[in-house]
């Protein structure tokens, strides 16, 4: 007979498909996990505590590896099929999830009872079975945490499985390479294999209240959101690198949440329960909340590297991957909202880090350019940070500013944005946390605590009653002046010292806005459209 340990539920749904494995550890908490994590050499201990762990050869997400089941009906909701969103057969689906759960014959499980979504309205009861310990403990730390009286009468609307060790084979599994994470709607569960990278079980989840949330008419985001002392809710829109974690941990207000949330009538509301913070280059004296989290007793530190004797972390050093991550429990920082609330945003920041040097530091944005940067989604990548880049920054555009989230059409999001934004007056800004002066390696980024201090300036009205320019190419509204910034700088164009260059530089980068939002014409309001750059 199976050995039980820890606090198990009632419900075993899901579970009845399980033979012959040898111990499953259900619920356990950190120290428990971490005695674990430990006795299976699965990682180290940092020097206070954190957990160090290495991934391997897949050190971020596999977009390509990623599927939904398609069945001959999408009873609620039509999936927005293609690239993003590639259909698997059910069969396949069903020979995975057999030898998956054969593939644990004989093996530990650990099993995690969570929840997401603070708002009870829309909470999603889940369940995470994991082969190792410390994606248990990653689940623990990013999901929302249930009392310990509730977790034997646990009911799960969706199961996650994860087994890094278990590797499709495409040929006979409908899969592109040994790497899957496949969604079925209609059995509730989702299937991770051949991959240690937590993340894909964190996104699998947001997947999921991606599709769920928007028919009950909830916006689901893929943002930061904090509070103000009087009340008042921002929510930083923004892909990876561009500073949403960084600049939602401020000191001076309260979290609501680091990555994922919802927006109905009531307010804006956490769908996650910690933080998954980005942390090459992480320093003490610019980012101090996140630099504590991580180093504490539970955090998980992906792919961080640590001085073998010392067990001291150095967040500078990059061979392993540009994407080095903490894991930790929102209540590790100082400055929370604990029930993960906050009414309606007054303000909503879309973040971009732009390496071609263009954009402007800070600029306001009318309803419809609110819609058609929300839509376009853009960031740039940086020469040197991954493979295959060349020489040159490129152009990213992800739609929503998730695209791989997003399993509805992104005019699904998009309209319920532009219904919120204006029925609650909410000021929408466009902020470039990237490069001024020139593009990557000719000027340099943006230093952070002017990022900040033109945020808070925003945030206080500081913005409202200052006189401001009209961008040339783009029609933003740029500030004139800033407490806290020096003007030269406000206006991206004043900063290069060739113009002509600057004008090439920006006539390249409205080419590359106009060619990837004709994906969405005809679809979309010509209003909208009229929003975007001037091609003249």
């Amino acid at each position: 007979m199976v050995e039980i340990l820890g606090t198990p539920s009632k419900n075993d749904l899901n579970l009845n498909a399980f033979h012959n494995v040898k111990t499953i550890y259900w619920n356990l908490y950190p120290p428990d996990l971490v005695e674990h994590f430990i006795r299976r050499k699965e990682g180290i201990l940092a020097h206070r505590g954190a957990l160090v762990v290495n991934t391997g050869k897949y050190t971020g997400r596999s977009p390509n590896d990623k599927f939904i089941v398609r069945h001959s009906e999408n009873k609620e909701a039509p999936i927005w099929w293609g690239k993003i969103n590639q259909p698997i057969a059910p069969r396949h689906f069903e020979t995975i999830f057999q030898k998956m759960v054969s593939y644990f014959q004989g093996r530990e499980i650990f099993i995690k009872d969570m929840v997401v979504g603070a708002h009870p309205l829309y909470r999603l009861p889940i369940r995470i079975i994991t082969e190792k310990a410390w994606h248990n403990l990653f689940s623990h730390n990013l999901f929302i945490r249930i009392p310990q009286e509730n977790l034997p009468t646990h009911v799960p609307r969706f199961t996650i499985i994860h087994a890094p060790g278990f590797e499709a084979i495409p040929a006979q599994d409908g899969t592109n390479s040994k790497v899957f994470i496949i969604i079925d709607f209609d059995r509730h569960l989702v299937l991770i294999g051949g991959t240690d990278y937590a993340g894909e079980i964190k996104k699998s989840v947001f997947t999921v209240m991606n599709y769920l949330m928007p028919q009950k008419h909830v916006l689901s985001m893929h943002c930061s959101a904090n509070i103000g002392a009087k009340g008042d809710v921002a929510l930083f829109f923004g892909l990876s690198g561009t500073g949403k974690t960084t600049l939602s941990s401020d000191p001076e207000r309260r979290l609501i949440g680091d990555d994922e949330h919802g927006w109905d009538e009531d307010g804006v509301f956490n769908i996650e329960g910690g933080c998954y913070a980005k942390t090459i280059h992480l320093r003490s004296d610019l980012e101090p909340l996140i630099w504590e989290a991580a180093h504490q007793f539970g955090t998980i530190l992906e792919n961080v590297v640590v001085d073998p004797v010392t067990r001291m972390i150095n967040f500078d050093d990059a061979s392993l991957t540009e994407n080095t991550r903490a894991a930790y429990p929102i209540d590790f920082l100082p400055n929370i909202a604990p029930d993960g609330f906050g009414d309606h945003p007054e303000n909503i920041f879309l973040l971009t880090a732009d390496a071609f040097g263009v954009l402007p530091p800070i600029s306001s944005l009318t309803h419809e350019q609110a819609m058609y940067y929300f839509l376009s989604g853009y960031t740039s990548k940086i020469a040197g940070t991954e493979k295959g880049l060349g020489s040159e920054p490129q152009s990213t555009f992800s739609t929503c500013f998730g695209a791989p989230f997003l399993p509805l059409h992104p005019n699904s999001y998009a309209q319920l944005l532009g219904e919120k934004i204006k029925k609650y007056h909410t000021r929408v800004w466009l902020v470039n946390t990237g490069w001024t002066g020139g593009p990557y390696g000719v000027g340099h980024r943006i230093p952070l605590p002017y990022t900040r201090a033109m945020i808070r300036a925003a945030l206080n009205h500081q913005l409202d009653s200052s006189a401001s320019t009209k961008e040339p190419f783009f029609g933003f509204l740029i500030p004139k002046d800033c407490p806290g910034v020096p003007s030269e700088i406000l206006d991206s164009c004043q900063t290069w010292a060739d113009p002509n260059a600057y004008e090439i530089q920006a006539r390249n980068l409205v080419e590359n806005f106009i060619r990837n939002f004709s994906l969405f014409s005809g679809e979309v309001p010509p209003e909208i459209i009229a929003a975007g750059p001037n091609q003249s």
